[in-house]
């Protein structure tokens, strides 16, 4: 399968404003590219990329005062599977974790898990270890949060979009996250793409999307607490604690998205007879 997908964003500056962009596809899928990944800037200013401690790919721009463009369009090769489901992985316990697994047990920005804790073992503490219990949280976090496009908030934790019960993709994922490493299931955010690819149209706006990954049975599995279903077409862009970590962009002044569009669509390609 191939998909056409990319960006068209701009912001507004009242002053020059350092910023870090985390635009690009993640470095696991760079040999996916069938075309350039190119960050296209209007007007055009210097550029330096660097990889942060979660292996993202940063851009670092000052972006000058008044409007700066930001866009991107290529293809990319994907399976065409859905997420894989295996009922049987199993958790491991944490003295057998790798150690680096395990910063992904711990309470982070967004993922206030010191609130969620006894919350977590009171509803999940009697079911199956493993994926079973993760997806017994996934159904939860599905069902406690209802999705509302226009009730975005960048400083909502896990604790408070369950108590509120309304967010957007990146609630879901936190809350499902902060819940996971309450029972102890190493659990990281991730951000990328995620077009209508192979289920009807979704009339929301298209937007860079949110998911989860857990660690069971010495591997990383994707679940994805807003649409509770396999889905087809992910591309990953940054993985980290919490969106903390994989903000596309990190503004250091004054300053105003003024543009948002996102494009993620399946190539269809006609048939020679």
């Amino acid at each position: 399968m191939k998909i056409r997908t990319g960006f068209d964003i701009a912001f507004e500056s009242t002053q020059p404003t350092p910023m870090i962009l985390m635009l690009n596809v993640h470095p696991s899928r760079k040999a996916d590219l069938l075309t350039p990944e190119i960050l296209r800037f209007e007007p055009d200013i210097p550029v330096r990329t660097y990889r942060d401690d979660f292996d993202n790919v940063c851009t670092r721009i000052v972006a000058p005062a008044g409007r700066v463009s930001i866009s991107a369009d290529f293809l990319i090769r994907d399976s065409g599977e859905p997420d894989p489901v295996v009922p049987d992985a199993p958790q491991l316990d944490v003295q057998d974790l790798p150690d680096d697994i395990l910063i992904y047990l711990l309470g982070s920005r967004y993922c206030d898990t010191d609130k969620l804790a006894a919350t977590a073992w009171s509803l999940f503490g009697n079911t199956p270890l493993g994926w079973r219990r993760v997806q017994a949280i996934v159904d939860y976090a599905h069902r406690r949060i209802r999705f509302d496009y226009l009730r975005a908030d960048a400083t909502r934790t896990a604790f408070e979009g369950h108590e509120g019960g309304e967010g957007v993709c990146r609630d879901f994922a936190h809350l499902a996250v902060a819940l996971c490493r309450c029972m102890n299931i190493p659990a990281r955010y991730c951000t990328g793409y995620l077009g209508d690819i192979c289920i009807p149209p979704v009339p929301d706006p298209m937007d860079f999307s949110a998911w989860f990954e857990v660690y069971l049975d010495g591997r990383w599995y994707t679940f994805d607490a807003r649409h509770n279903t396999p889905r087809v077409g992910r591309i990953l862009m940054a993985r980290g604690r919490d969106a903390a970590d994989c903000a596309i962009s990190t503004n250091f002044g004054p300053q105003q998205l003024v543009r948002f569009d996102v494009h993620t669509d399946e190539v269809i390609e006609e048939t020679t007879r």
